[in-house]
């Protein structure tokens, strides 16, 4: 599972006055996405957390090539793109109904113990989940 898509209709709060979607929420987007695909692969933000794990975005980037507009219907393709050590990076892709490449992007989040606030080996865990994809 390399990939993971899903489908957001773009709601009016995300738009700026042209009826464009805010620059700012491509990161959203991007977080919704990573979410899902962690999910997909048996892994939860929210158990991460509860189990002394944060994974905070430490890099970023976007690349608009056309925008998306309110009520669209877009399509968010999460493409896992490495993990070493305490980082891992994805690829992301975002396209309207006429399947049309609107943003594309890049992040990279770092595995930190919650107690120390310091970067941190993956727990087993996520590390067993991720190797098991990564062979497959």
């Amino acid at each position: 599972m390399r990939e993971f898509e899903f489908k957001v209709r773009v709601r009016y709060a995300e738009t700026d006055q042209m009826g464009v979607v805010y620059h700012g929420n491509y990161a959203q987007y991007f977080e919704m996405g990573r979410v899902e695909w962690l999910r997909n692969l048996g892994l939860s933000y929210k158990f991460m957390e509860e189990n002394g794990i944060m994974l905070p975005v430490v890099s970023l980037t976007m690349n608009y090539k056309k925008p998306a507009r309110y009520d669209d219907l877009i399509r968010v393709k999460t493409i896992f793109k490495s993990q070493t050590s305490v980082k891992i990076e994805f690829d992301y892709e975002i396209f309207n109904e006429k399947d049309e490449l609107l943003t594309t992007g890049t992040s990279m989040l770092v595995f930190v113990d919650m107690k120390t606030g310091r970067p941190t080996l993956p727990p087993s865990y996520v590390s067993e989940k991720l190797l098991a994809f990564i062979e497959e």
